[in-house]
């Protein structure tokens, strides 16, 4: 039976919603697919759950042809498996926690890593029941301190997540490679545009990750890729270090007044005006050493004071210093911060003071210090003297100060190299709609999850998961299918393959669109017909370019000679054709 859209509950928009902020959003708003019901919170509408079901049943087909298992777990989840992780805390605000009547604690999972893990435990204690592979696709909970972007980023999405659990390391990769290969096969049934890109694990764990973007300027992801065909997310960019320099014949470090500099361009300013380069060039702000004061917070609370040296001609980028430090709680440090740390002098920080070193655990000032790749032995800066209003000329990396370590934290750029010689670098911005990663031992180690080997020995399964964002995806599909008129679905995931549309009001339109869409339907094909009695034809066609089903059937006038209009939604062609033609050019 066709969808009837005198019968199906549905509501078509002419204005775009004041809260929809993308145009994908705005469109599954005014199509009828999708309403709000909270911040980052959807009802989904019976055209909207058809468009997602597709996109699940292409998930299980290939999840199925990679050998993994469907389950299903509750969304409400104990605290106990959470807390013997670390993951209680470590998810902080992020977190939806709640109490039975008895005061137990609970919480809506924003991911399931835990409970797969102990499910496998509890089922499986032999290395003959390995290797394995699991998955659901559920509904996930998280907090989103600004849900945006509609579907994009929510506060409850649907997430397809899979679990793969071996003996070995050798047998983690071979889960991982048959994951990821199922991973290109639905994207690319699923008509998505999509780039691998290397990533960085962050709280997961593990050694490999690899996420799947979906290019698009709305993204709120930024990756890196180049000529040479590398790719990557910024949080994993590694900054190729420059070769070092001979300092042997360098001139002595200089201090200088420096008043009225709380800038790095007033800095650079001064230089110019006051100081001669010995080089006779002009002084920039990539000559200058910028002492980044950073407070790091752990997942178990404890703050830290880290100062990181970056060149002055770039900022601390956030994801990335959340990727290195491990935590998603960077900030600058505060007055309070420097109050307790009153050798600091704010404004005129630098790694040395009086010609020794200031900056460092074990100096004086007692503060980890830490240097981006670029500051190698040999490089020559301008930086903060630690005295009030004076900076130091000429302070040179390996032999004037040292650091803790490396800190490789500032922004990437295009045109920064690759790390894998491949060329320069260009910018882009990307939707992730996919993730991958090895985790390894982290959470069997921790739940206990270990099984017999071939020798009898207890060993720890090694695990990997794999997530799709399939509310995501429908979003994703959305923001790169449209037009100024409305949606435009690929055929994979379109509500109906066709949609039939009775334009008139003669009886005899509506009898031959009802007879058309049965005959469509009858070849397997399924039908949105437009069936509305007292709705006008400029209506109708509004709403058939609003809902975005990419070939449309009009029957109309034409039917006096015999013939229909065939609609090409993608490419906007109309033309005619004869009415028992139609189920060969719908094929």
């Amino acid at each position: 039976m066709p969808i009837r859209l005198s019968h199906l509950f549905l509501r078509t928009l002419r204005e775009d919603p004041s809260d929809a902020d993308v145009q994908g959003h705005r469109l599954l708003l005014r199509a009828g697919y999708i309403r709000r019901a909270a911040p980052g919170i959807y009802t989904w509408l019976p055209l909207g759950l058809l468009v997602k079901a597709k996109i699940e049943k292409i998930i299980r087909e290939e999840m199925a042809a990679a050998g993994s298992q469907e389950v299903f777990f509750p969304a409400l989840l104990p605290r106990e498996p959470f807390e013997t992780t670390g993951r209680w805390s470590e998810y902080g605000d992020n977190l939806f926690r709640l109490q039975d009547r008895k005061k137990a604690d609970y919480l809506l999972a924003p991911t399931h890593e835990e409970v797969f893990t102990l499910l496998v435990k509890d089922l499986y204690s032999s290395y003959k029941d390995l290797p394995l592979s699991l998955y659901q696709i559920q509904n996930k909970y998280r907090d989103e301190a600004r849900p945006r972007a509609g579907l994009l980023r929510g506060r409850e999405f649907v997430m397809k997540d899979a679990y793969s659990f071996d003996v070995n390391d050798e047998g983690l990769e071979v889960s991982y490679q048959a994951q990821r290969a199922a991973y290109e096969r639905i994207f690319t049934r699923l008509g998505v545009e999509y780039v691998i890109v290397k990533a960085d694990a962050g709280a997961m764990g593990g050694s490999k990750s690899e996420e799947f973007l979906s290019p698009s300027p709305i993204g709120e992801d930024t990756f890196v890729r180049s000529a040479g065909g590398y790719a990557a997310n910024v949080e994993a960019v590694q900054t190729v270090a420059p070769a070092e320099i001979d300092h042997s014949n360098a001139p002595a470090a200089e201090v200088h007044d420096s008043p009225n500099t709380p800038t790095i361009k007033s800095l650079v300013e001064l230089a110019n005006a006051k100081v001669k380069k010995s080089d006779g060039s002009t002084w920039s702000a990539a000559d200058t050493l910028k002492n980044v004061v950073l407070a790091v917070t752990s997942a178990e609370g404890k703050t830290e004071i880290v100062i990181v040296g970056i060149p002055g001609d770039r900022e601390v980028d956030q994801k990335r210093a959340e990727a290195f430090f491990g935590t998603d709680q960077v900030t600058a440090a505060t007055d309070e911060d420097f109050a307790k740390h009153k050798l600091l002098v704010k404004g005129y920080i630098g790694p040395t003071k009086s010609g020794t070193q200031f900056l460092g655990a074990k100096a004086p000032a007692g503060i980890r210090y830490l240097l981006d790749p670029r500051v190698v032995s040999g490089t020559s800066w301008v930086t903060g003297a630690n005295e009030h209003e004076k900076h130091v000329f000429g302070l040179v990396m390996g032999r004037d100060f040292t650091a803790d370590g490396i800190a490789d934290i500032a922004e990437v750029r295009a045109g920064d190299l690759a790390p894998d010689g491949s060329g320069e670098l260009e910018l882009a911005r990307g939707i992730e709609i996919g993730h991958v990663f090895q985790l390894g031992r982290k959470y069997a180690e921790a739940l206990d999850l270990k099984v017999l080997d071939e020798n009898g020995k207890l060993v720890t399964v090694t695990m990997g998961s794999y997530g799709i964002g399939v509310t995501r995806l429908v979003a994703v599909l959305a923001e790169a299918n449209n037009d100024d008129k409305g949606l435009i679905w690929p055929k994979s995931v379109t509500p109906a393959d066709v949609h039939v549309v009775a334009a008139g009001k003669d009886d005899a339109i509506y009898e031959a669109a009802e007879k058309l869409a049965a005959e469509i339907e009858g070849t397997g094909k399924t039908v949105l017909l437009d069936d509305r009695a007292k709705v006008s034809p400029g209506v109708k066609f509004s709403d058939a370019e609003l809902i975005g089903i990419p070939t449309v059937v009009i029957v109309g006038k034409g039917l006096e000679t015999g013939e229909v209009e065939l609609w090409n939604r993608r490419t906007g062609e109309r033309a005619a054709i004869k009415l028992d033609s139609v189920l060969s050019a719908v094929k």
